[in-house]
């Protein structure tokens, strides 16, 4: 079952645009994070890892073993920076982890395959 968006495409899309162009500031970078978060959980749907950009949201992607209560084996987390450059093509996934970036606990625990995500809409 695909997760139900809560940001529009269009506000999504806008956020993004404009972290790319350079606003850091905390509401832009939390609808960009969530709304790229809401991304990844829709093209990598599963549960088997999770990916929390803290303070902003947290999601379970991957298709997978299905984590239920407790601690996740497989957590992915990192800063809203970090996760936007990933998510939008601008960071390469090997250099964030060995740079000390990205926190990846878990056989399971990476995006390597799933980044960057589709998150420019069609028309805009």
């Amino acid at each position: 079952m695909t997760p139900r968006r809560r940001i529009d495409g269009a506000d999504g899309d806008a956020a993004v645009r404009a972290v790319l162009a350079g606003a850091d500031d905390r509401d832009t970078m939390a609808m960009a994070s969530r709304y790229l978060l809401e991304q990844l959980a829709e093209e990598a749907e599963g549960h088997t890892v999770e990916v929390r950009v803290p303070p902003f949201g947290a999601v379970q992607a991957i298709d997978g073993p299905r984590h239920t209560r407790g601690t996740p084996p497989n957590v992915v987390e990192m800063d809203a920076a970090t996760w936007l450059a990933l998510a939008t093509g601008t960071l390469d996934w090997d250099v964030a982890v060995a740079a000390g970036r990205v926190t990846a606990s878990g056989s399971r625990a990476t995006l390597a395959d799933n980044l960057p995500l589709h998150w420019e809409r069609m028309g805009l």
